[in-house]
């Protein structure tokens, strides 16, 4: 039997914005299981960027429960959190992300700086992730030597670089020409291949329905749960 490597009960996240109190998400209960590609979709403020936000480490609930693997992390500190992501979670993002005055393969080994990994070795890791994803003659080219699909593949190379257990990929072909987006779905698939968890936040439908698994948030609620 597959496990939930992600499980929220009850969930409630609220902000203060200009004296009111906006209820983001309502009583969200969740299951994520080890292995499955789902996306997250909706409407502009429906919640889905708050929610990933939960999932990837990046902020608490205002109540409720959020479990990774098992263990409980809705009360965690900041720097539990940020430990837990640098060792569970890759992040692709839209913008890439990327440091603009720092090769391809420095990028990629930031998150080895983090967790300790001896330079050597560093280096080594973050050259076979650049392989992985069809950079090897790009290994020492900057950002603004590399076209926009290429700075999303270091941008991937950099999320697998610790062999993350969970793939958070938050609009990771909107700043892409259609080639390219295309180039980044099929990778996306074979990272789901390779048994790595994927979860996609977007608000493209037809992205969306790349994935096996869409949910679907309007209002800080989930009105649709479809596996394929």
């Amino acid at each position: 039997m597959t496990t939930a490597v992600i499980k929220i009960v009850d969930l409630v996240k609220k902000f203060q914005m200009d004296g009111i109190c906006v209820d983001a998400l309502k009583n969200i209960n969740l299951e994520i299981k080890n292995g499955e590609f789902v996306s997250i979709t909706g409407p502009s403020g429906s919640g889905k960027s708050t929610l990933m936000h939960i999932l990837g480490c990046l902020d608490q609930p205002t109540t409720g429960q959020v479990f990774l693997g098992g263990e409980e992390i809705s009360k965690l500190s900041a720097n539990q959190l940020a430990k837990i992501r640098n060792e569970k979670i890759g992040f692709i993002f839209q913008a890439f992300n990327l440091l603009a005055r720092t090769s391809a393969i420095d990028n990629v080994e930031l998150p080895l700086i983090y967790a300790g990994i001896p330079a050597g070795k560093r280096w080594q890791m973050a050259k076979e992730r650049l392989i992985q994803v069809g950079l090897e003659d790009r290994l020492n080219h900057k950002p603004n030597q590399l076209s926009g699909g290429q700075q999303q593949r270091v941008a991937i190379a950099r999320a697998l670089v610790n062999n993350p257990q969970i793939i958070m990929a938050d609009e990771p072909t909107g700043n892409l020409d259609s080639k390219s987006g295309l180039e980044i779905i099929k990778m996306l698939h074979d990272l789901h291949v390779q048994k790595h968890t994927i979860i996609l936040v977007t608000h493209d439908l037809n992205l969306a329905k790349e994935a096996h698994r869409q949910i679907i948030l309007r209002d800080g609620e989930i009105i649709s749960d479809n596996k394929k």
